[in-house]
């Protein structure tokens, strides 16, 4: 049994555990290239946080890692077959419901461990924050957490050196040999304002991946994704032993 996970985990632990924050996994089910599963989103999203949790609750974290959210919000990829999508009024409706259920558990401290370009928390969570005043609320994208140009050579966005890495490490079964996957080419904004990322809207899949991917896998090994996710699992569990500590919000700021 591993405690760490609420899944796995038993009331007879549980009921008397001291539990300070909740993890939650949130990925996506979506084509990823050719050579990637569809849920690679959320198998991401699972693995660094439960290794955080474990590395974490050593040091008396008291964290539990809660069942993962495997639909993220992908209305830009209605036409490749199966590209599952849920709102981001979904999404709040969901953290709504699971945020009642951690206060009156007197669970503090909620993070969400994103794997999902396209889910966006930051105005959920701005929204939610005034109907759960008392609960502190984070949201992280796991990619972000370490320098990916200290580890790939080009990591890419979606399905690229980076992501394959990193199933090729922890899911090499469900990794299929790199001579079946497309080179992830991505089709650029011909506009400047898109083209350079200072005027936004949303990518439409079709236009611009002939192979779902956005980034070459070719470099990619096994290695480079143990040692990057070694990486950013560390940091984040020195964040959670961090977070487990804070008994209120303004304690998030210097005094």
């Amino acid at each position: 049994m591993r405690t760490h996970i609420l899944e796995e985990s038993s009331w007879e632990y549980v009921k008397s555990a001291g539990l300070k924050v909740a993890l939650l996994p949130w990925g996506a089910t979506e084509a990823h290239n050719y050579h990637l599963p569809y849920g690679t989103d959320t198998i991401l999203a699972e693995h660094i946080a439960g290794s955080a949790a474990e590395i974490a609750n050593k040091r008396g974290a008291g964290s539990i890692v809660l069942p993962s959210i495997a639909y993220g919000v992908n209305s830009g990829q209605m036409e490749v077959k199966l590209c599952m999508n849920i709102n981001p009024s979904t999404q709040m409706a969901i953290l709504r419901d699971i945020l009642f259920v951690l206060k009156n558990h007197n669970i503090k401290k909620l993070v969400i461990v994103n794997a999902h370009g396209g889910n966006a928390f930051q105005p959920i969570i701005r929204e939610l924050s005034l109907e759960f005043p008392d609960i502190i609320m984070i949201s992280l994208n796991w990619w972000t957490i370490c320098k990916q140009e200290q580890f790939f050579k080009e990591p890419g966005d979606h399905a690229g050196e980076l992501e394959t890495s990193c199933i090729q490490a922890i899911a090499p079964d469900l990794a299929s040999p790199l001579e079946k996957a497309g080179e992830g080419i991505e089709k650029k904004f011909k506009i400047k304002g898109l083209r350079e990322k200072w005027a936004w809207t949303p990518r439409r899949w079709i236009y611009i991946s002939k192979d779902t991917g956005v980034g070459n896998p070719a470099a990619a090994t096994p290695e480079k994704g143990e040692e990057f996710m070694r990486c950013c699992i560390s940091s984040l569990a020195e964040f959670l032993v961090e977070i487990a500590e804070i008994n209120s919000e303004e304690e998030l700021y210097e005094r």
